[in-house]
């Protein structure tokens, strides 16, 4: 039977996820809510079918899951709302920008026992699962660290200027929406990380979010890390991660494309057919139904998120 699914947050990230789950057999949207008028219409646009409910809390009781893709502050409340009423939750990233805030939402959503989980876009990607078995096999050798490129024309991008927040400091920018999602992935393939140092630039107005992040991170073994990021010149999207290994180094572009070198050029390895964004989210609903089954899965853990988001913060925060 279909999962009975709320959807709170009708922005761009929502109504992506509306769209896949109208795809995907095990998902019945029931309910979606958003404060903006704007946003509820375009949502209705994509699926009239769907009752538009009066408030979250009416969309959190009509369903047995809560997806939320609001902004960071608003989405703890109706996590914790939907977590008090026996909700499965699924929750878009960064789990938040407090960190006091997030360890009580991480402790309440354990003591709840709900379904959790949060959208780490590569958890449950071919990627990351064939960079962790070939890790764990030896056959990368050692592993010697990971680089993160990230550089863009202008944040945020031109597919996310509806959601004016993102350009904000206060809950937004590419350390917590981008840069997030390599650091995920690094602590699920080397264990977990601290921050060595970490210098963000930011511009003149405080309101803004940053435009550049340098900054060095080490497992416990001394593993590093490292981390270019910055925004601005005529440029297109580069999104790079790459895992080095003393035999093999596999890299991943645009969060999906997997490429492999043993000291030559990369090469790239064959994917799944299908265009890769859709690949990428069939597969983490996939996941987020084992969760809310309370089988084994492959997604992000909220005190993962919560790993992630100390990182983040310190390195927004910066370093003597």
């Amino acid at each position: 039977m279909a999962v009975k699914t709320a959807i709170i947050g009708l922005g761009i990230m929502g109504r992506r996820m509306l769209e896949h789950m109208q795809l995907h057999a095990g998902y019945s949207v029931v309910a979606m809510w958003d404060p903006s008028a704007k946003g509820c219409a375009a949502a209705q646009a994509l699926a009239p079918e769907i009752p538009v409910a009066a408030s979250a809390a009416e969309a959190i009781a009509a369903a047995d899951l809560v997806y939320l893709a609001c902004p960071p502050e608003p989405r703890m409340a109706y996590a914790l709302e939907a977590a008090a009423a026996g909700k499965a939750v699924f929750l878009e990233k960064p789990l938040g920008v407090d960190l006091a805030a997030s360890e009580e939402l991480v402790a309440s959503l354990r003591a709840s026992g709900v379904p959790a989980a949060v959208n780490f876009t590569q958890a449950a990607g071919a990627a990351l699962s064939n960079i962790t078995a070939t890790a764990r096999s030896g056959a990368m050798g050692d592993l010697e660290g990971v680089d993160m490129v990230v550089t863009y024309a202008a944040w945020p991008r031109a597919w996310q200027q509806a959601a004016d927040w993102l350009r904000f400091r206060a809950e937004g920018g590419m350390t917590r929406e981008v840069l997030s999602h390599f650091l995920f992935f690094s602590q699920r393939i080397l264990g977990p990380l601290s921050v060595v140092w970490a210098r963000p630039s930011y511009p003149s107005d405080p309101a803004l979010c940053e435009t550049a992040l340098l900054a060095r991170l080490e497992t416990v073994a001394g593993v590093p890390v490292s981390i270019l990021a910055s925004t601005g010149g005529a440029q297109e999207d580069r999104q790079e991660f790459t895992v080095k290994g003393s035999k093999a180094s596999h890299r991943v572009t645009n969060f999906s494309d997997e490429a492999v070198s043993s000291g030559g050029a990369f090469v790239a390895v064959p994917s799944a057919a299908g265009e890769p964004r859709a690949v990428a989210l069939r597969a983490q609903l996939d996941d987020m139904l084992l969760c809310v089954a309370g089988k084994p899965h492959r997604l992000a853990t909220p005190q993962e998120a919560l790993d992630v988001q100390r990182l983040v913060e310190q390195m927004l925060r910066g370093t003597p």
